[in-house]
């Protein structure tokens, strides 16, 4: 009887506090076998998603007593559709050890979730049971495969499971389509868009797209305007191309014309301007939404980090918490940008406890944000601690690594990091390079700095100013000061003060009159309100005996009141 009527109320729309105080009665009453539709219930119920109804369906089924297929193959494309790719994955793999046998939407959802994470030998491991079980002919298990090998880039298998398909879907077309636009295969592309039995929106949309982000923005537009019909995702696939194309203003004239703009729309001229350095049209675009969701707040964020405003970045961040919005690994990531250049490693190590306390997945993206932060703010052990539990290195976190080494006196590991990338074949960018130089010249590892310095070009890279200044440095300590002066005369940019100051600093220690007159008169040129140069230049004349001379500018110096040179450093400020 009480069976009966639970049964009756979970077919009802109920509230999330609604379904708990069911679950307690079916507990309670040891009502097991209704616990299956249970977490059927609250999937149906569910409106929109958030990280609290998922955990607690996973809480349900970890301790459910009779499982049952489609409860499990409910959540798998729950997750699934809402971007918990590695939670689906990981259920289906639940299903398998419990020995039951997977449905067809089971098998298509998981393949989906392979396709976005992407987890290539999963999606081919359940191909393989597709056939086990007898799946092949099931329409939307074959088009998940082709949409799976064509998200994964295997292009060869997406066209064989296609041609092997009986019946064929739109659906299936778009697949296949996308496959080789994603490849940037247009001319398979446009192949596969012509022998098409029928086309819709997105069919013309992937073309659309597919040209414009290949540089094609003309052809794109002629596309555009044969379209039968347009969606939003239509005009925003003539925006993104524009905004690639580095034609912003025409990209603003097309989303001034949209009769209809959603969040994508805005999303993406935000972070076309955010791209071209205009945070001020940005923030107005920003400012004219009503209602923002996570992934628009997402954009403005970035905006901020990524064009050195971190405070407004973390400013926004904070908004966003206040509203109760569940920031994603994209939002967390750009936080910690601005926190790594703001030196804020208080409130770093704070997201950090919030990403693992809310259970959003430390993935490589997140913890490469985390590496830069404590490399930067010098605590390295955190930072290999990270590091080591990389699933894949890659140059971005290498680069933090070996800078962040670099700049903290740990130089015998930086060094020692870069040439495990060197044999990992990972070339580096300027920013490796800056680390690495600092390492070495650190240690006084002249030779190696010169030679890592010369081989800039093998790498398709041309050297900063900031390269030149640390192997001035370098070579002047040395007592090489005549190579420093000829690598200074060949530079093709402007040598700034630091250049010229690394060469007077060498000159004041190996006591070289002239160069160091030379040097210190750029100095002067450049930074005239210092008085760091003058001194330096000062200590010359005197260990020259021209004491005159030294005298003069010391008196200078004191009479005038030049400016020192600050110093400053990151530090935690200690709370009483």
């Amino acid at each position: 009887m009480l069976a009966s009527k639970v049964s009756i109320l979970l077919g009802k729309h109920l509230s999330i506090n609604q379904t708990k105080q069911t679950h307690a009665a079916i507990l309670v009453n040891g009502l097991y076998d209704l616990e299956s539709l249970l977490v059927r219930q609250i999937i149906d119920s569910t409106s929109s998603h958030s990280y609290n109804t998922s955990h607690y369906i996973k809480l349900i089924l970890n301790h459910v007593r009779n499982i049952d297929v489609f409860s499990v193959a409910s959540t798998i494309r729950f997750f699934s559709r809402n971007c918990q790719f590695r939670e689906a994955v990981n259920l289906y793999g639940e299903l398998q050890r419990c020995g039951l046998s997977p449905s067809t939407f089971a098998v298509s959802s998981a393949l989906k979730a392979c396709a976005r994470i992407p987890y290539r030998s999963g999606g081919i491991l359940i191909h393989a049971q597709v056939y086990k079980y007898g799946f092949c002919n099931a329409v939307h298990v074959q088009t998940a495969l082709v949409d799976f090998y064509s998200k994964v880039g295997n292009m060869d298998f997406a066209q064989s499971v296609f041609d092997e398909m009986v019946e064929k879907n739109i659906v299936s077309w778009n697949s296949v389509l996308g496959g080789y636009v994603k490849s940037g295969d247009l001319k398979m592309a446009q192949s596969v868009f012509d022998e098409m039995p029928e086309k819709d929106v997105i069919s013309w949309n992937c073309m659309v797209s597919g040209y414009a982000r290949m540089g094609n923005i003309e052809r794109a537009c002629a596309l555009f305007r044969q379209m039968p019909e347009r969606s939003t995702a239509s005009w925003n696939a003539m925006i993104s191309g524009y905004i690639d194309s580095g034609k912003i203003e025409l990209a603003r004239s097309f989303f001034e014309a949209m009769d209809q703009k959603n969040s994508v729309s805005y999303i993406v001229l935000i972070s076309g301007y955010s791209k071209c350095g205009d945070v001020e049209s940005a923030e107005e675009l920003f400012g004219q939404l009503r209602r923002k969701d996570r992934l628009v707040y997402n954009a403005m964020i970035a905006c901020y980090a990524q064009n050195s405003r971190a405070k407004e970045a973390l400013r926004l961040f904070n908004e966003m918490l206040r509203l109760d919005l569940l920031p994603d690994g994209m939002t967390l990531a750009s936080a910690i940008s601005a926190c790594s250049q703001l030196g804020d490693l208080k409130f770093g190590s704070w997201i950090e406890s919030f990403i693992r306390g809310t259970g959003i997945q430390m993935d490589d993206y997140l913890a490469t944000s985390l590496i830069d932060l404590y490399a930067k703010c010098g605590s390295i052990d955190k930072a290999y601690n990270l590091f080591h539990g990389l699933i894949k290195k890659d140059l971005v976190a290498y680069t933090a690594m070996i800078l962040g080494c670099g700049i903290n006196g740990r130089a015998n590991d930086a060094i020692e990091l870069f040439d495990e990338m060197m044999n990992a074949e990972i070339n580096p960018n300027i920013v490796t390079i800056t680390g690495i130089l600092t390492a070495y010249s650190h240690i006084g590892m002249v030779e190696e700095a010169y030679l890592c310095f010369i081989s800039l070009q093998k790498y398709g890279l041309s050297p900063s100013v900031d390269h030149y200044a640390i192997v001035v440095d370098v070579l002047s300590r040395a007592g090489r000061l005549e190579e420093a002066h000829g690598l200074i005369k060949g530079m093709s940019n402007q040598p700034h003060a630091g250049v010229w100051g690394a060469l007077l600093l060498g000159c004041s220690l190996h006591n070289n009159l002239e160069l160091g007159e030379i040097a210190a008169a750029h100095c002067i040129e450049l930074e005239p309100d210092s008085s760091g140069y003058r001194s330096l230049l000062a200590n010359i004349y005197a260990s020259s005996g021209r004491w005159d001379d030294a005298e003069r500018l010391r008196k200078g110096v004191e009479e005038t009141g030049y400016n020192k040179l600050p110093g400053c450093s990151w530090i935690e400020e200690a709370k009483a």
